[in-house]
């Protein structure tokens, strides 16, 4: 529970409290009937603070669950980019390979031509 609320219930059952011994000292009431009221006052300050306690519980079940919520969506986004750049990078891989292919090639039909027209020069 956060402090905030946990000081509200303090506060709330503080005054509640207060009020219910002020409204004892200046009730002109027989001892038992005075008895009977703080029975009925102490319980429905327990009410009331179980209430308030349910509530920011919920609450707070509510925000939990919301931010592991987006906590998955933030995942599953992660995991799609990340599939995605998966399939960038292995696009890469093979252009790269055969943009090296290529350039082997040229370079050996190069140095193929070139040891041919030594031959011929060297021939002639």
């Amino acid at each position: 529970m956060s402090d905030r609320a946990g000081d509200f219930l303090k506060g709330m059952l503080i005054g509640g409290i207060i009020g219910a011994v002020v409204g004892i000292l200046y009730a002109p009431k027989s001892g038992k009937e005075t008895r009977e009221e703080i029975g009925r006052k102490a319980e429905e300050l327990v009410a009331k603070a179980r209430e308030e306690y349910e509530q920011a519980l919920e609450k707070s079940r509510k925000t939990y669950e919301s931010a592991v919520s987006r906590l998955k969506k933030l995942e599953e986004a992660a995991r799609e980019k990340v599939g995605e750049l998966e399939v960038k990078a292995e696009t890469m891989v093979e252009k790269g390979k055969e943009s090296l292919e290529d350039g082997k090639s040229r370079l050996k039909r190069a140095i193929d031509a070139g040891v041919e027209a030594f031959k011929e020069e060297k021939s002639s």
